[in-house]
């Protein structure tokens, strides 16, 4: 299990757009970034349902996914990984991830990894806030947890961002890297930012 850190890409990014299927049968349709956004607030993760790093925290993500929700935040979760090689991550597989953990945002499915290359994603979990007028402003860690090194899980560092975003505040700094499983390419589709 290599730790791999996020990109960090840079604050005031415009966020990609993206038009994905909707793995989550709760929520329904795909979600596409130009019809979907309303002119709120955007939270984008990269997960997928095999890695420790994201098991140890998908619990506590979904439970405050739906307070942002309810906050006037759009929360998306994008899994972009390889299911050839790694079938845990396989459409009928991420279905069964959001209804297990009762996910109430879309769960998108990158098979071509384009999406996860226009972020510059890197691993899982990796999170990109963004705010009403599509800018990045935060990208880095859910918290200090890591699968064994006995943190608990709170999404304080995710949470503060958004907190701090919603009320008009500053987003403190420095913003710590997330760090997970690296993203699973496809043989011959790693980006060129490793």
């Amino acid at each position: 299990m290599a730790a791999t850190p996020s990109t960090m890409l840079e604050l005031g990014t415009k966020a990609p757009g993206f038009d994905l299927p909707n793995l989550n049968k709760h929520t329904g349709a795909p979600w596409i970034t130009e019809q979907d956004y309303h002119h709120q607030p955007l939270l984008v993760a990269f997960i997928c349902n095999h890695c420790p790093y994201v098991v140890l925290i998908i619990e506590k993500f979904a439970q405050l996914a739906l307070k942002w929700q309810q906050q006037g935040i759009n929360v998306v979760a994008i899994s972009s990984n390889d299911v050839e090689h790694y079938p845990a991550d396989a459409p009928e597989k991420m279905t069964e991830l959001a209804k297990q953990h009762q996910f109430e945002f879309p769960y998108l499915y990158d098979q071509s990894q384009e999406v996860a290359k226009a972020y510059r994603a890197a691993c899982t979990p990796d999170f990109f806030l963004f705010d009403c007028n599509h800018q990045l402003v935060y990208r880095g860690q859910f918290d200090q947890a890591r699968p064994g090194n006995g943190k608990i899980v709170t999404g304080e560092d995710l949470d503060n961002a958004i907190q701090a975003l919603m009320s008009g505040e500053p987003i403190s700094e420095p913003q710590i890297p997330s760090v997970g499983c690296n993203i699973k390419w496809k043989a011959g589709n790693q980006p060129d930012y490793f």
